[in-house]
């Protein structure tokens, strides 16, 4: 036995028996791999006991848990060119699925212990680590109405639930998004700031999929204008990362860019890897190939770019070149 790593295991992720599956993933993991295993409390989180495990000299590090668990696991081992291993547990499992990593225990682990290894994008939000997705607005609202218990009871159906909920209370805000070279104003229900995300993450699904390691990030705004518009927009985002192509409603643009800060009129909500973190404004960067992490190959896909069509949409280029009026603004 030549492999070693430490396992970080949330007992009270996912609706399953814990005890059964660490079972299971000593039995398929141990014949291979020295593992310490490092259990995660309500004082001691994924982080701490990660960034513990970097500080005793790991080889590697393997997470399992829901999708928060895995993202502070991560923290510690980005820029650090350890492996981190994922053993997806939870409700949504968002973070295996847009890495093309099974959520079934028998082949998360046989991805570690056969599957090479791939450099993939993460960023930072407000400076903490984000390897999937920061989302403002309806996102957050929906997020935080599906509570522990809802999610214990329903599972993924928690999150449609408190989603169809949070469609009665639809609300917009002005938000002012700057990259490197311009600043967009508009009006939004949501924003989504995305590193990775599977197609299930259908706020985040503008461009025509989203790329882990092109070091860039997927910003996606809807703008429905009531809640039949909210209704279909989202359904049309569903159906076009279904079938893999760029969303084409005039209330749904998207863009790619290395960094983001967005400022939202009123203050909103900000759900960051699943978990409610704050409020805006918030400032996102990327961290290109900043994690090692097991996992399968996958393709890659056109960048693109859409912003016509959403309402009082105003453009300032930062840096306008020669003859380039420096502001546009676009009134249906």
């Amino acid at each position: 036995m030549n492999r070693s790593a430490c396992l970080i295991f949330n007992p009270v992720a996912g609706q399953g028996d814990p005890e059964q599956e660490l079972i299971e993933i000593r039995a398929l993991l141990e014949p291979a791999i020295e593992l310490d295993i490092q259990f995660t409390t309500e004082e001691i989180g994924a982080d701490a006991l990660a960034y513990a495990a970097v500080e005793r000299g790991v080889n590697e590090i393997i997470a399992s848990g829901g999708d928060g668990t895995l993202s502070a696991a991560a923290a510690a081992a980005i820029n650090t060119n350890i492996p981190f291993g994922i053993i997806s547990r939870g409700t949504a499992n968002a973070f295996a699925t847009a890495l093309g990593i099974p959520d079934t225990i028998e082949a998360a682990c046989q991805t570690i212990l056969q599957g090479t290894t791939r450099n993939i994008d993460v960023a930072y939000c407000n400076d903490r680590p984000m390897i999937l997705l920061a989302g403002i607005g309806f996102e957050a609202e929906t997020v935080e109405k599906a509570n522990r218990e809802a999610k214990n009871r329903f599972g993924i159906i928690a999150y449609i639930l408190a989603g169809i909920q949070q469609l009665r209370e639809l609300q917009s805000f002005d938000v002012e998004i700057e990259t490197d070279d311009k600043i967009i104003k508009t009006t939004a229900a949501a924003v989504t700031v995305a590193n990775a995300a599977p197609p299930t993450s259908v706020l985040a699904q503008g461009p025509a999929g989203i790329i882990y390691n092109d070091g860039l990030l997927d910003l996606t705004i809807v703008a429905p204008v009531n809640t039949a518009g909210a209704i279909a927009a989202t359904y049309h985002l569903f159906q076009s990362a279904s079938a893999g192509n760029a969303a084409e409603r005039d209330d749904i643009g998207y863009l790619r860019a290395k960094q983001f800060k967005i400022t939202t009129d009123p203050a909103q909500k900000v759900v960051l890897d699943g978990e409610l973190v704050g409020t805006t404004p918030i400032e996102v960067k990327c961290v290109p190939e900043g994690l090692k992490v097991f996992v399968p190959a996958a393709e890659e896909v056109e960048l693109a770019e859409k912003l016509d069509g959403l309402p009082n949409l105003v453009i300032e280029l930062k840096h306008p070149k020669e003859g380039e009026e420096d502001t546009e603004e676009f009134k249906e």
